[in-house]
């Protein structure tokens, strides 16, 4: 019977492919995914792809229908089952696959889920995942075949891998990590015992339920126990990951969060001290602050579009070994492969602390301090979220005021910087805004109330409720 599939137009997403479990994301859409992309694999000369799940309930049958699509379309597969997101990464990397596919819903609720991809050692993103839908819905796939698959337990070699990069002497630092529940638990139980230190390890166990909290270290809320445990145990630093372990959030010793673009402050002077005048990207939602003290360090700061396969393609053409996101996405090319893994930023990171003569809330409280927003996030409508970008940038323009276009509008004032942007994966809009006071915070809210209401827009909720990727 030949064969044609049709996705739910909601799931064919810019940077992976994501739905609600048996409402818009089915096992029949992952059979598809693996026919589809093992076609695309054949076609160029391929063989090999590397699969891998998250602890979702719903990933094992999904990474099985998938594994049933690739070997339909003459794949040889290698299942390196339940994990980590970045541990399928370092597979492809480290055995030379010709795709990956990772089957996960990252930091969303229980009932999604989604696949992250690869093709070669770059990520399968934007117009090649629409492309595959319109493969799948003209049954465009080679002839089928049988494949082939095997199992391959990477773990050991991934993980003596990750503590190489160890160097922070012996100094024993006290730790306390939050796996959230989610996919790196098993992983991440072995990695500590590899490191000096006292290391605890809180919701270690892989549940696809998530019972603890929400698995997204971006929102202090799902923060609130890794920074009771950091105080009890007055520890020197708290380390949390997503559900997939491709993004980290931090803990200082005083229980005050790091947010993604001070992280890379403290990242950035590291890796420039070995790779002087280094290009350090970051995305355009970070502060100012990252942008200035990268440059200060006596690095090229350079600030990029929203979104890991953009930043990570970014990276390849800027020869740049280090980026990251606000989401907390630290890609490393110094010393790794350019693909984030919070796993492998947790170890450098705890290095960095380790050789430290001081304590991690002192680097942070010795940053130029600013009073900004959380990302806020609010709804609009999927066609009309681009052209309200669209709108204000010709507003701007017209007003003379000072904007990077790079992604949405990042306007410059004399009090500090606002950002709006379309998301790419949501039908919401994200702002943000940052200042050096609280006053000339409230007229960058105001200079950003009136451009969304000059659109026909309500103002955001200021508060932060809807923060998060």
């Amino acid at each position: 019977m030949p064969f044609s599939h049709t996705f739910d137009s909601t799931v064919l997403r810019e940077y992976d492919i994501r739905g609600i479990v048996d409402e818009t994301l089915h096992e029949a859409d992952a059979f598809a995914i693996g026919r589809c992309l093992g076609s695309i694999v054949s076609r160029a000369g391929g063989k090999s792809v590397a699969t891998g799940y998250d602890g979702r309930h719903s990933s094992p049958s999904m990474e099985a229908a998938l594994v049933r699509g690739l070997r339909a379309s003459g794949m040889d597969v290698v299942r390196v089952g339940l994990g980590p997101t970045p541990m399928l990464y370092y597979t492809a990397t480290t055995q030379g696959t010709d795709a990956a596919v990772m089957v996960t819903g990252s930091h969303n609720p229980p009932n999604y889920n989604g696949f992250k991809m690869m093709l070669g050692r770059k990520p399968f993103f934007g117009t090649q995942i629409r492309d595959l839908g319109v493969m799948a819905a003209a049954g465009d796939v080679v002839a089928e075949a049988t494949g082939s698959e095997r199992s391959l337990d990477i773990s050991e070699d991934y993980l003596n891998r990750l503590v190489k990069d160890w160097d922070g002497g012996d100094r024993a630092l006290k730790v306390v990590w939050d796996n959230g529940n989610g996919s790196a638990g098993d992983v991440l139980m072995q990695l500590v015992k590899r490191l000096p230190g006292h290391h605890t390890v809180l919701n270690g166990k892989i549940d696809g339920d998530f019972p603890a909290h929400h698995p997204d270290p971006t929102v202090p809320k799902n923060l609130e126990q890794l920074i009771a445990e950091v105080h009890a145990q007055k520890a020197d630093i708290g380390i949390a990951f997503d559900g997939d372990a491709d993004r980290i959030g931090l803990v200082d010793d005083t229980g005050e969060i790091l947010f993604g673009d001070q992280l890379m402050i403290v990242l950035g002077r590291d890796v420039l001290r070995t790779h002087p005048g280094a290009t350090i990207i970051a995305d355009v939602k970070a502060s100012q602050v990252l942008f200035d003290e990268i440059g200060k360090a006596g690095g090229n700061p350079l600030m990029w579009k929203t979104g890991h396969s953009l930043i990570k393609a970014k990276m390849a053409e800027t020869g740049s070994p280090l980026a990251g996101e606000m989401s907390g996405h630290i890609f490393f090319a110094d010393r790794w492969y350019g693909f984030d893994d919070a796993l492998y930023a947790a170890v450098r990171t705890l290095g960095i602390v380790a050789r430290m003569g001081t304590k991690l809330s002192d680097v942070r409280k010795a940053l130029p301090q600013v009073i900004n927003t959380p990302e806020l996030r609010f709804d609009c409508d999927d066609r009309r979220k681009f052209t309200v970008i669209e709108e204000v940038a010709a507003r701007l323009r017209t007003d003379g005021a000072t904007v990077s276009e790079t992604d949405g509008v990042r306007v410059l004032t004399s009090d500090g910087w606002w950002l709006l942007r379309a998301s790419n994966t949501q039908a919401v809009l994200v702002a943000r805004c940052e200042a050096s006071s609280d006053a000339g915070l409230d007229r960058l809210k105001a200079a950003l109330v009136a451009q969304l209401e000059a659109s026909g827009l309500a103002a955001p909720d200021f508060s932060g409720a809807n923060a998060g990727h």
